[in-house]
Order: C-alpha cells, then structure tokens, then sequence
C-alpha cells in the first residue's frame, strides 16, 4: 500500500506524541506565533535563524525544511496571508508535507493544526491531504533500491472525528487511483469487478457481476456493441449498500469502465493512446467512492453500477453505420465507434431508470477531448436536469476544492443527437459542442422525472495540475472527495 494507511490523531502537546519531525504552519506575514515559539525553542532557534536568512515565505504550498538541535526536524508549511485560513490551504500543506517527508525519507511526522483553524472540516481537510500527498504507484518498478514510504502521521490538535473521516475518503481516492493506473492488460473489467466484489465484501453490499452472455441476453445492446470487438470478457457491475431505510430512495452512481479505449474501427491516432487506459477512471469514481462507503457507512441507500469493457477493432467490433438497441429499447445509430462511453453508459442509465427509483443518479466518464479544449484540466463540465441538484453539487465543488462548470441542456443540442435513422445518434453536430452532444445523448436512457447529472471528467481525471497532493501525469482520483461530500456522509 503506497500511501498512509492510517492518519492518527492527538489533542496532547505535540511534544509528547512520538515522530519523527513534526509540521507546523506560519502565515506570509513571518511572525511568530506562541505555537512557532514554542516549536523555535525546541529547534534551538533553528526556525528564526531560517526566517531571519529569508528562507521561509509563507506562501500557500511552501513547503521549508529547518533541522535544529540534536538533528530535530520541523516542516515549516506556508498558509498564506493571516486571516484568510480555508481549508484547501490545508489540504495542500499536508500533501507538501507528505511529499517532503518522502524526499527526505522521514518515517513519520506530526502536523499541527493551526490554532485558527477550528473548523472540523480544516481537520479533515489536513488528513486527506496528509493521505493524498503520501500516495506513490510503485506497482511495475523492479529496481533494486525500494522506493520509500511513509510510516505514519499524527494531526495534533483539531477534530478526532474528522481526522479520521479525511483518512477514509483519501483511501478511496488512492484505491480508485491504484486502478486508474494500471495499464489496460492489468486492469481488465475483470480487475474492476473483483476490487468492486472486495469493497462489497468489506462494506457489507449486495455485488452483481453480469458477463458478456447474461446482459447481452438481458437486452443492452449498446454495451454488447461495444465490446464485440474484444475477447476480453466484458463485466457490468452493480454494487448495492443499503445502510438505511428500506423506503429511503437511493443515490444512483454510474462511471464509465472503457479499460483501454483503442477507438475501435474509428481508430484513434497512435500519439498518447497509451493514455487510454485512464478511460475507465469514471468507474474508479465509483469505486472510490464505494471504498470510502465501504469504511465510513453511512445511514443511506447507495448504488454504484460500472459497465466495464475494452474497444477494440477485431474482425467482430462494431461499425459505423450500424444500429444498436439500448436496454430501454431505444435505438442508437453508430456514426463514430469511438463515441463508445456513452454507448456503454446508455445501458447503465436505463438500467438504473428500470430497477431502481432514484433520488437521483450522477454519472462519471472521461467521455470527450471537447471538454478538454473548453475548461482544460482546470475543471470538470457537468450537466444535468435538475437545477437543485447541479446547485449541490457547485456547492459541493467549492467546499472541496474540485472545480466543475455548467454547460448547458439546450433543446437545440438536444435535436442535434437524434438520428434520421434510429431514436438517436451517438454524435452532435459536426466540430460543434462535443462535450453538450454527449450529455445530450445520454439525457435520452434517463428517465424523465428522475434528477440527473453528468460529469465529464475527461480533463481532471489524470494530472495536469500542480497540486502537492496530486501526481502530475497520473491518475488523481478528481470528484470522489465532492460526491462524498454531495452525498452527506
């Protein structure tokens, strides 16, 4: 496990909890407080000989080393201007500490919150970061030196409660990147189905897992489609908590399990189809996401459903041209084997609509370059169907950090999806509003009078960011912090 598996907490003076070296924050403005005067003291006036040669800044993910007497270590993390302590600040600081923890191969560190920084969710926010910043994939080295891991972190001061909250949900997100990563001979809609049988067994859910034959015979055709290009078995998966009510309606969750995105007949270019393998990071939201279900359990009703495949080119795939019946009974003319995601989400969505009677459902999916081009990797586009639930989840975005941007639902981006020849087409209008044809398609497999929100991820799932608690150029687990967050848990 290449990332902290346990975060613990201390309402004790921080001289009395047992580590390595210890972290503590100070505002741009350098002064010292009562807390950095005590840490001074301990360092032999290491920290004031360092902010008086103006080694330390104080500035937001500044992360400075001051080694004292006796070989005492203090991180010194910067906060920014005084008064202005949120919690992303935090979240950052922890991962800059774990990260300098690793480079200097420090087994365990105490972080001491801030005395301003009371809110429980500052606490929680300090421990995923902690987490997050702590997560390496190590997985395919075979070098003969061992990459270096973190033992331990204590947050002193703060939450108890929270502390341990903000571990669980950055176990979910290190899982779902532990997925995300592997490559597509590693992660196989198999590899999906049994990390979602694990989580299940944990958790306590009720874990279904319909092969090529059963949910070919059960009517989703867009899913079939798909994977009739591939001889590796294609799984869609259905994991049920239902810790409360039985009456209680449940939060549907849908990602999207592409385990390696070839673009199928519709080839894709060879430059950067390596990254295809991240075409299942929608379904490692819903893993994520699961995992932190499976720790946390939550006094709710919560349904995570994956259809997971490969797309691929063989002599049996799919064509452009051909028509596929959805498991609602819609039809979906094929004009692009490499608009496929929202094939395969079409089955999943109706198949939520049919058996469940959602609160409502959000579905996950790197569905489009289009989003990539209009937001970047800045933030996640969503769109959805009811404005009170897209109004939870912005507010859910800032509370965790995780940007998202509304596009919008427009009837006219809704006629540009229906097809001359079947109920609808799986692409817009030509080199026009690729991220909205897309959620446009998908409005048609949901059910008229249950909420909806689609978030593509496409931009955000692997990093472009410069993040401390994120890996640039990997996978980064984005949006399982807000839909935790979104649920209520």
């Amino acid at each position: 496990m290449a990332h902290l598996s346990k975060v613990k907490h201390s309402s004790a003076d921080w001289r009395k909890v047992k580590s390595d070296a210890i972290a503590v924050g100070i505002y741009d403005d350098l002064k010292l407080s009562r807390q950095l005067q005590g840490v001074n003291r301990e360092l032999g006036r290491g920290l004031s000989n360092a902010l008086a040669a103006k080694l330390i800044n104080g500035k937001v993910g500044e992360v400075k080393t001051v080694v004292g007497k006796k070989g005492a270590i203090a991180f010194v993390f910067g906060l920014g201007k005084r008064g202005e302590l949120n919690a992303e600040k935090l979240r950052r600081a922890g991962g800059g500490v774990s990260k300098v923890c690793i480079a200097n191969k420090v087994d365990s560190v105490a972080f001491i919150m801030p005395v301003d920084g009371k809110e429980n969710y500052f606490s929680q926010a300090a421990a995923e970061g902690l987490v997050l910043g702590s997560y390496q994939f190590n997985e395919f080295k075979t070098t003969d030196e061992d990459p270096f891991e973190m033992k331990g972190a204590t947050v002193v001061g703060g939450h108890k409660t929270s502390v341990s909250k903000g571990a669980h949900i950055a176990h979910g997100v290190c899982l779902a990147r532990n997925v995300e990563n592997r490559p597509g001979n590693v992660a196989t809609p198999t590899h999906i189905a049994d990390n979602a049988k694990e989580i299940g067994k944990a958790g306590g859910m009720k874990v279904t897992v319909f092969d090529r034959e059963k949910f070919t015979k059960m009517g989703m055709g867009a899913l079939a489609g798909v994977a009739s290009g591939t001889e590796v078995p294609p799984k869609f998966i259905i994991m049920e908590y239902m810790g409360g009510p039985k009456k209680q309606k449940p939060k549907v969750l849908v990602g999207k399990g592409l385990t390696f995105d070839s673009g199928g007949i519709s080839i894709k270019p060879a430059a950067k189809m390596d990254e295809m393998k991240y075409d299942m990071c929608g379904s490692g939201v819903v893993l994520g996401v699961m995992k932190a279900v499976a720790e946390l359990k939550p006094k709710m009703n919560i349904i995570g459903i994956i259809p997971s495949t490969e797309n691929m080119s063989g002599d049996k795939a799919y064509r452009p041209g051909d028509v596929l019946t959805a498991y609602n009974g819609k039809t979906i003319e094929v004009l692009n084997t490499d608009a496929e995601g929202r094939l395969i989400l079409a089955d999943a969505l109706s198949y939520a609509t049919k058996h469940y009677d959602p609160e409502y459902i959000l579905d996950f999916a790197t569905l489009t370059g289009a989003v990539v081009v209009a937001l970047g990797h800045v933030a996640t586009g969503i769109m959805g169907t009811d404005e009170a639930l897209v109004k939870t989840i912005k507010t859910s975005s800032k509370t965790t950090g995780e940007k998202v941007w509304e596009f919008p639902l427009w009837d006219e981006y809704i006629d540009q999806v229906k097809s001359r020849i079947a109920d609808v087409k799986n692409v817009g209008a030509p080199m026009q509003a690729g991220t909205i044809a897309g959620g446009a398609f998908l409005k048609s497999f949901v059910g008229e009078d249950i909420p909806w929100c689609h978030f593509d991820i496409a931009g955000t799932a692997w990093g472009d960011k410069d993040l401390p608690y994120q890996n640039k150029g990997t996978a980064t687990g984005e949006v399982i912090r807000l839909v935790v967050d979104l649920l209520g848990i």
